[in-house]
């Protein structure tokens, strides 16, 4: 069943049809906001912010493509747009709370991977920093979420010849940044995005 028919059905209040879309794409979206982001945290948190605003918009949402992954991007970067600012004082304050002095507890292991996860994505989200946002946009849409260069558009609400140069330019910049830099340790098979796959 194709995401239109899915889209219908939640639009009528089908809980499971939702779910099935949801299913779909739900990973796509975490990845995509947690490389925009590079805090596994923040992702979360957004993630869920994303597929409530989509159940909330579901009646009045028509979608012009098979696919609802365009259209879920888009509401992501909306989220993030929104919230970043919110998100970054409440993660300041709760820096200051917190005692660096408090034993650390079993949960330790994964608290350690998900630093050395976020380590090492900050090091590529610093090369895509450097690009101008409007190239920036393009790569984490084409290259990191796997979109084809026409939903990219239907996204950022551009020509898709607009899209093109810009992946273009941002390629040839991210290879000659990424090119000279010392290479960081391999990722995760949870998050195996390397600067090769970004200069591609």
């Amino acid at each position: 069943m194709s995401d239109r028919e899915l889209w219908a059905r939640a639009a009528d209040g089908d809980r499971e049809a939702f779910g099935r879309i949801f299913d779909r794409h739900g990973k796509a979206v975490y990845n995509h906001l947690f490389r925009r982001t590079a805090d596994w945290s923040e992702a979360e948190d957004l993630t869920s912010t994303v597929f409530l605003h989509a159940w909330r918009r579901r009646a009045d949402t028509v979608l012009d493509r098979d696919s609802a992954l365009p259209w879920l991007l888009g509401i992501a970067n909306g989220q993030l747009s929104n919230t970043r600012r919110r998100l970054r004082r409440a993660e300041a304050l709760l820096h200051r709370l917190v005692s660096h002095e408090e034993s650390v507890g079993d949960h330790a292991d994964r608290v350690a991977g998900r630093i050395d996860d976020e380590r090492r994505m900050s090091e590529i989200h610093r090369a895509l920093a450097r690009l101008p946002r409007h190239e920036r946009e393009v790569v984490e849409l084409c290259v990191w979420s796997g979109l084809d260069q026409q939903a990219a558009a239907a996204v950022l609400k551009v020509a898709v010849g607009t899209v093109k140069s810009r992946l273009h330019r941002a390629r040839r910049r991210l290879g000659a940044d990424l090119g000279g830099a010392a290479a960081p340790p391999p990722f995760s098979s949870r998050n195996p995005v390397n600067e090769k796959e970004v200069a591609r």
